[in-house]
């Protein structure tokens, strides 16, 4: 097979070639969309799921769609430790450039850039005792207009944000079409930020304005949110993303390969999707590694089986190990236990397959380890903070990677 035409992309946030068992949410942001545009209210979106079921890509394709009928739209993606202030702006500028063409009145642009210029700025850090800060440390938004004033400036990033994102609507209602601005990584914004998130859509839904955000994050996203307002349960449509069913994953693997006359036989299909557990970046990476190794079409098992120890040895490093080597000795050790527990409670639960990571009670993980519970906190949180663990219920922490534990299973200790 010729490995210049072989069309798997598994890349991180790459699309692949065929999108395939994303159609509901697809049709469920065009009917948002729709909706919005005839003026009916609507709830912002938020996609949970694990990493590599392609939340990233689903994102970038949603956010075309949003393109396809000339919104506005940003898009950015959250890291610890950063405020929201700056990302947001710069996303908020983008989407009003994409609007501006179609705007009657230039005055009416500036006058919201202005606004604009005084919210990034706003968040500006300082020196000692409030002086100026060092040249290096100013940050300018790249915006042409003079700074307004007494508007998003407060410097309390709830009021700032809820001012800023409602004037934003009403650029878009004067040209009859809406903003959008797309959030990737979600679970890592401040508390801060999540609060001033949550109480700007909760005031946009309530004017009706057109201007929706849309999240994507990690399976904790919901308990996120929900910790910063009580009412964000009620404020957001949220949508798990998780793993293709098998008659996606064949289609993902097989319409490219048709494109390319290239066909697999059964038996094919049936050993990928036990090898890849239908997700989408190892359903790429096995896919890509069986045409490399594969001598003619149709694909044959043999084919499968002699490709898959190189689709693992590149997961291996790529994927799991480089996640694994940012953990520190105690919190590899803390997941190496909560690997070995979570196969466990994944045959208690009636999985009994060893790409099953259940969910493990902390308190069997520190009974394992032979430690108090309390002591094991600085590890727990530091892995949550890395995005390589999360705790979807109180009391329990599953993998953030699927197939993790069963990587960890085979490292020697």
């Amino acid at each position: 097979m010729d490995p210049v035409r072989n069309p798997y992309a598994p890349g991180a946030g790459q699309r692949p070639p065929e999108l395939a068992g994303r159609g509901r949410e697809l049709d469920v942001f065009d009917i948002v969309l729709e909706r919005i545009a005839r003026g009916r209210p609507e709830r912002s979106l938020m996609l949970t799921g694990l990493r590599g079921v392609g939340k990233t890509v689903l994102l970038n394709t949603l956010r075309s769609q949003a393109i396809n009928r000339l919104w506005g739209s940003g898009k950015i993606e959250a890291r610890p430790e950063q405020s929201l202030r700056r990302p947001i702006a710069a996303a908020l500028h983008m989407a009003v450039r994409e609007l501006a063409p179609r705007h009657r009145a230039p005055d009416r642009i500036d006058a919201f850039l202005g606004v604009l210029k005084a919210f990034a700025q706003r968040g500006a850090p300082t020196g000692r005792g409030g002086a100026a800060p060092k040249l290096r440390e100013r940050w300018q938004p790249g915006i042409d207009v003079p700074a307004a004033s007494g508007r998003a400036d407060s410097g309390d990033i709830e009021i700032d944000l809820v001012e800023l994102l409602t004037d934003a609507a009403s650029v878009a209602s004067d040209v009859g079409t809406g903003v959008a601005i797309f959030i990737d990584e979600m679970q890592d914004l401040g508390p801060e930020d999540v609060s001033a998130l949550c109480a700007a859509c909760h005031e946009l839904s309530q004017i009706g304005a057109p201007l929706i955000v849309v999240g994507a994050g990690l399976p904790h996203l919901p308990a996120v949110l929900s910790a910063a307002k009580s009412y964000s349960e009620r404020l957001f449509r949220y949508q798990r993303i998780d793993r293709l069913d098998r008659i996606a994953a064949d289609q993902a693997l097989c319409a490219p390969a048709e494109r390319e006359e290239v066909e697999y036989e059964a038996k094919a299909l049936d050993l990928l999707y036990e090898k890849s557990g239908g997700y989408p970046y190892f359903v790429q990476a096995y896919g890509k590694a069986t045409w490399d190794h594969a001598p003619r079409s149709p694909i044959t098992p043999a084919d499968v089986r002699v490709a898959a120890p190189e689709a693992e040895a590149e997961l291996a490093v790529g994927f799991f190990g480089s996640r694994f080597e940012r953990a520190t000795p105690a919190e590899r050790e803390y997941m190496r236990a909560m690997a070995t527990l979570s196969l466990v409670e994944g045959a208690a639960e009636g999985g009994g397959r060893d790409d099953m990571d259940a969910a493990v009670p902390t308190a069997e993980i520190a009974r394992t380890l032979g430690r108090k519970p309390a002591s094991l906190s600085p590890a727990r949180d530091a892995l949550i903070k890395k995005g390589l663990i999360y705790s979807g219920e109180r009391g329990t922490v599953a993998f953030t990677v699927p197939h993790f534990g069963r990587y960890l299973r085979t490292q020697p200790a």
